[in-house]
């Protein structure tokens, strides 16, 4: 079954996690409308090439076409109408970066089966393991039904209220007249009637007290429903919101946060109304130690401030500040680069829609301006009725007249933006202020700042809950490794399938902290002191960008101490390795060390010089891996890579990621003897004739010098695909005359 068919099956708490996923820079509708052929496509792929992404762009625009086409039969005009704006919309935006669209939709693609697998796992959980979470929802549901059905009953028993007094009043009226009339009555039944109206009389005065007790129960209800929500869901959401932020769960449930909020405040409406329609009887009949009398302000009043607590409480920022061209990396802002942040009112009440104008406000003792539509009216959306505000078009704009006097670096300090408004309850004359603030953001200058606010992003969200805490790292406090594991594997799990094992985690905790058992936010990630979080970093760009298949499918294991890899392959079969990454590049690179025997059976492990970016870029790994070559002292070249660990042989392992051989590209080798190993690959792009774009070369540890000139017949070889010119640009060094063998 299709993805986005499967989706649709799924219960509104996913589906509210997939509408999170839209917005107008990429509407729902496309996906929809398009979503067989956004499936057939790979967009990991189309993300990664500028000229791919261009044509995908265009063939999407022509399935636009088609169905305005298919609209335009049906007569359906709304809806060519939405085509055509969609389209014109997707032209503005990527039209000049038709990348960024790829990086949208595969980013979109992603997270739905995130999202299905978590349905699954929930599902497959079985009735017997109901979460802790699923139990308190229970009872605040169980709770919200109580004061819904309390409001009921009050409401009932009001309006009995209201019919036995009109009764007592009739009755009342209709004896003093008969008693006014001569002969009317007898004596006896004159007494018989006032009985009667004196039994009524108590019933309505039982009757008010009880009325007045259950309002004020209800009260107590509301009251101890509210603290809940405020003292206890509330932060749990929004601490749920700051680990989603940083790569954990995505976070949900502001719907059922909403409707919770709603309920409450409708409640509480009611009971106003209730305590107007009290006063009403009171003026018509009261008499003394009248309960509605006694009771009147201190129920008006509390009902009052109860609802002040709950709406001065319900403005929350739904979507955290975040530049659409980082969406995987939210709360870090670049001066002059535009960013979305979007509200929501927890309470949906029809009489606040276009009620409620917010004011974006960057804190006011920095060195920053917020530039753009910094107003909002908050409206209902029409997707799903919540009263919301979408900022989009925000920006910063540094300021030199006020300047942040501290001795924190740039990447460290912590800005606040915050969401003002003010709201007037109807017939209250109460004006409710009201505020949100967003959780602390960086603000960079130059893009080469992202990985380091990164990681003050990351380290503050983990180890704080206080959203105004802008002195944070003044003092900042050391993490626990139980900490700062998780983290990491979110770091891989938010942009991949595959989180951090825990095998690879002890070793990144080996590396970082030793006996140590407390990680400092600028530690370092070796000897060469770079940062820890730019070596992270470095290693997931490489990941995305490169290895995504390979880390998915868990070919690479990629953490791992040299000492482990030792361990690990010292009993495995000759030819035997496995990938990791490399510990000294801050760019981001990996490796592969493979074992060998000697003469005596004594285990030998080569490692090649790490591959970065630069390099993959030009060459994949699975075809590095596919063609390399060493040159045993036979002067027979032979690839020494047979099993990727633990036993898997290397076809098995990657034959699926090999290049169609009309895609090869042309690889050249050094050979060498004396059983010295080195590879160099020259990787050709052109159709017709061969250009050396990169030269490769890979020099493993029992590297020697006695290397073969290169012979004039393979020189000629040579020349007929790369002109003389091209050779002689390539650097080799002391090796520029070696022996080349073309493949």
């Amino acid at each position: 079954m299709a993805q986005w068919c499967q989706l649709q099956m799924l219960d509104c708490k996913y589906l509210e996690q997939v509408d999170q996923l839209y917005d107008d820079s990429f509407p729902m509708d496309i996906r929809q409308y398009l979503s067989k052929w956004i499936e057939s496509i790979d967009w990991d792929t189309v993300a990664i090439q500028d000229s791919l992404a261009t044509i995908r762009f265009h063939d999407l625009l022509a399935q636009l076409d088609d169905q305005h086409s298919r609209f335009a039969l049906e007569n359906n005009f709304l809806l060519q109408h939405n085509i055509r704006k969609i389209k014109r919309n997707l032209q503005d935006r990527f039209q000049e970066d038709p990348v960024h669209m790829a990086m949208i939709i595969s980013r979109n693609l992603k997270e739905e089966q995130k999202i299905l697998e978590c349905a699954k796992s929930t599902e497959q959980e079985g009735e017997g393991m109901v979460s802790a979470m699923v139990v308190e929802k229970q009872k605040l549901d169980n709770k919200v039904k109580e004061i819904k059905d309390r409001v009921q009953v009050a409401d009932q028993n009001i309006k009995n209220l209201e019919d036995l007094q009109d009764e007592y009043d009739f009755k009342v009226n209709t004896l003093k007249n008969r008693e006014n009339e001569m002969n009317s009555m007898t004596p006896k039944e004159l007494e018989k009637e006032k009985m009667t109206v004196g039994r009524m009389c108590f019933e309505l005065k039982a009757k008010r007290q009880d009325v007045v007790t259950q309002l004020s129960d209800l009260l107590n209800v509301a009251q101890a429903l509210l603290s809940d929500l405020i003292s206890e869901e509330l932060p749990e959401w929004k601490q749920r919101q700051q680990i989603a932020c940083i790569g954990g769960p995505p976070n949900a449930c502001v719907d059922q946060l909403q409707n919770w909020f709603t309920a409450v405040a409708e409640s509480l409406q009611q009971v106003r109304q209730h305590h107007k329609k009290l006063q009403e009887l009171e003026q018509k009949f009261t008499y003394d130690n009248d309960p509605i009398t006694k009771q009147k302000d201190y129920l008006e009043s509390r009902a009052l401030d109860l609802l002040k607590n709950l709406l001065s409480n319900s403005l929350v920022v739904e979507r955290q500040p975040c530049m659409p061209t980082h969406p995987q990396r939210p709360l870090v802002l670049k001066t002059g680069v535009q960013f979305t942040v979007k509200l929501r009112f927890l309470v949906k009440l029809q009489e606040f829609n276009y009620q409620l104008r917010v004011k974006a406000v960057f804190d006011k003792f920095r060195k920053f301006n917020i530039l753009g539509t910094n107003t909002k009216v908050m409206n209902m959306e029409e997707s799903n009725g919540s009263l919301a505000a979408e900022f989009r078009h925000l920006f910063h704009r540094v300021c030199v007249c006020v300047c942040f006097q501290g001795p924190l670096i740039v990447t460290e300090e912590l800005h606040s933006l915050s969401f003002e408004s003010e709201l007037q309850v109807n017939q209250s004359g109460l004006n409710i202020k009201l505020e949100a603030t967003s959780l602390p953001v960086v603000v960079i200058s130059n893009v080469c700042q992202l990985p380091s606010g990164w990681a003050s992003i990351l380290w503050y969200n983990m180890l704080s809950t206080e959203p105004k805490n802008l002195k944070f790292f003044l003092t900042p406090p050391a993490a626990k490794w139980s900490q700062l594991s998780e983290v990491l594997s979110w770091q891989f799990s938010s942009v991949t399938k595959r989180g951090l094992s825990q095998e690879q985690l002890n070793m990144l905790a080996d590396k970082l902290l030793g006996r140590n058992q407390l990680m400092k936010t600028n530690q370092s990630a070796n000897e060469k002191s770079f940062p820890f979080w730019l070596w992270i970093e470095g290693i997931l760009d490489l990941i995305k960008r490169h290895l995504l298949s390979l880390w998915n499918d868990g070919s690479i294991m990629g953490f791992i101490s040299k000492e482990r890899e030792k361990g690990l392959l010292s009993d495995k079969c000759p030819g035997t390795f496995l990938l990791r990454f490399s510990e000294s590049s801050r760019e981001g690179a990996i490796t592969f060390t493979w074992i060998e025997h000697d003469v005596h059976d004594k285990p030998l492990f080569h490692s090649v010089e790490p591959y970065t970016k630069k390099e993959l870029s030009a060459v994949s790994l699975p075809d590095i891996i596919r063609t390399y070559k060493v040159m045993a002292a036979e002067n027979i070249p032979e690839n020494p890579l047979r099993f990727l660990y633990p036993n898997i042989p290397k076809d098995k392992a990657f034959g699926k990621y090999y290049p169609k051989p009309s895609e090869s590209n042309a690889v050249l080798y050094i050979y060498t003897l004396g059983g010295v190993l080195m590879n160099t690959v020259a990787v050709c792009h052109r159709s017709k004739g061969v250009s050396v774009d990169v030269l490769l070369s890979r020099h493993p540890s029992r590297l020697q010098d006695n290397m073969m000139p290169m012979s004039p017949d393979d020189y000629k070889v040579l020349s007929q695909y790369v002109s003389p010119r091209d050779i002689d640009a390539v650097d080799f060094g002391p090796f520029s005359q070696h022996f080349w063998r073309l493949f």
